[in-house]
């Protein structure tokens, strides 16, 4: 049953995510641009709700669906590693047009080119997995 909530609340995030054209290749183009403020609109609504968010979820002490307790560590203090980080991210969702929630969307719109990008995407994350203890972190 858990899982089943998983994937409708999947769904709702995908639908909200095509309808409000996040996902739209011409729509992050024009943010690379500065043509537009729609998707700085869209991060910008997503950052203030996170931040909410996560200080309702610390103040009352709210539980995961499973009823586990929610551990938030504040994350390390650095400049150089989240400068490099957001380089490679950026790069990689300026290249492919797409960051990797609307990725699934667009599968799911029938945009199965998108299949190449998730494949790279996949394979980045496994490369990372086998050098992430030679980095520098």
């Amino acid at each position: 049953m858990r899982y089943i909530s998983y994937l409708i609340i999947g769904i709702f995030f995908g639908i909200i995510m095509y309808k409000s054209e996040a996902s739209s290749w011409f729509r992050i183009y024009e943010m690379f641009q500065f043509g537009s403020f729609h998707m700085y609109g869209i991060i910008g609504s997503a950052l203030i709700l996170g931040v909410i968010g996560i200080q309702l979820i610390k103040k009352f002490k709210i539980k995961a669906i499973g009823g586990a307790e929610m551990n938030l560590y504040p994350k390390k203090k650095g400049v150089v590693n989240y400068l490099f980080g957001g380089i490679i991210f950026g790069l990689g969702w300026a290249l492919a047009g797409a960051c990797p929630g609307p990725m699934y969307v667009l599968v799911g719109a029938g945009y199965y080119s998108i299949l190449v990008v998730i494949g790279g995407a996949l394979l980045g994350t496994f490369v990372y997995g086998i050098v992430k203890n030679k980095l520098p972190h």
